[in-house]
């Protein structure tokens, strides 16, 4: 696998694990902005991700490892190119006595189409998907390439200890090209993809009850009180290694109190008594409880019914899960008689 193919690779599994990861994010954004689930919006999201992670592939990756000392000692690249257009002088010398193949299938030319191509997604991602128009989408291509730029330049601005990669005003100009390119391409290329601004105008449209939005809700709560748990964990931990103090093992009654009980109650257990009784995974999904009354209208119901509902569902799984967080007691060893 070459310089040119491993970069893709990185960028789509790279991509879609991003994607998994931010799912959920994802389709709360979605559903609060929208009112509803957008497929193709989800392509994009997941086009996106493979992108990104793509592009720094390209342009950052591999980073020197090691003894980054010797490494600058023997491979560190020298100051910034910082004349413009001085690939044209470099094409011209490279491919001197060349036939046109020989010299369009020259390295100093390839590198400069692939530059431009780089940037191409970004033009038609910013100006379809993000809804930029084309200013707008080739200047966020013009910062993002010189943020690039700088951070090859300055070998991760300090980090490294010298420049890995050739900072290169031409490969700024290449890059906003080709973002330029990709915006005027975008309504060909990604004219298919729906406008946000169009979903979000009805948003406010009344939509069916679904079993989807109800599964997508109860995913939503899931992945907050596992987050929540884990995030709050990781800060502890790291609050006893900033002071000093031991790690605790498996078991330990602060992180089961902070780590389960904590975002199990104020995740599950106390959205149902307050305002509608929606889980704020149902909330994300525009969904509220409703009981029939006795006049056939629908409405609220009370702190007790609400609690009792939540008591077989979300409220059920997490006293499972506190409960499986619960150090087990060891047995005892048999003694002979």
């Amino acid at each position: 696998m070459d310089r040119w193919t491993w970069p893709a690779w990185v960028g789509v599994v790279g991509g879609l694990a991003a994607f998994a990861v931010l799912l959920v994010p994802v389709l709360v954004v979605q559903s609060r902005r929208y009112g509803r689930l957008s497929g193709w919006r989800l392509l994009g999201a997941a086009a996106v991700a493979v992108y990104g992670v793509a592009l720094l592939a390209y342009t950052l990756l591999p980073l020197p490892s090691g003894d980054l000392a010797a490494w600058c000692a023997r491979y560190g690249v020298g100051g910034p190119q910082l004349r413009p257009l001085q690939l044209v002088a470099d094409i011209r010398r490279d491919t001197a006595g060349l036939g046109l193949g020989a010299t369009l299938r020259s390295v100093a030319v390839l590198q400069v189409v692939f530059n431009v191509l780089l940037f191409v997604p970004w033009g038609v991602l910013a100006r379809r998907y993000l809804g930029r128009g084309v200013l707008g989408s080739t200047l966020s291509a013009a910062a993002a390439s010189l943020l690039i730029e700088t951070t090859q330049a300055t070998g991760v601005f300090g980090l490294i200890g010298c420049a890995y990669r050739l900072g290169d005003v031409d490969d700024l100009l290449t890059n906003t090209l080709g973002g330029l390119l990709g915006a005027l391409a975008a309504p060909l290329v990604l004219g298919w993809m729906p406008r946000a601004g169009d979903l979000a105008a009805g948003r406010a449209l009344p939509r069916p009850v679904t079993v989807a939005r109800r599964w997508i809700g109860m995913l939503v709560d899931a992945a907050l009180v596992t987050s929540t748990g884990f995030g709050i964990t990781v800060a502890y931990r790291l609050l006893l290694v900033a002071t000093g103090r031991p790690v605790p093992g498996a078991g330990d009654p602060v992180e089961l109190l902070i780590g389960t009980v904590l975002p199990v109650a104020a995740l599950l257990w106390l959205p149902p008594l307050l305002g509608s009784g929606a889980s704020l995974g149902q909330r994300a999904m525009w969904l509220e409880p409703r009981w029939r009354r006795a006049d056939g209208t629908t409405g609220r119901g009370s702190p007790a019914v609400r609690a009792a509902r939540a008591a077989l569902g979300a409220g059920l799984w997490g006293l499972l899960t506190v409960l499986a967080a619960l150090p087990r007691a060891r047995p005892r060893p048999a003694t002979p008689r």
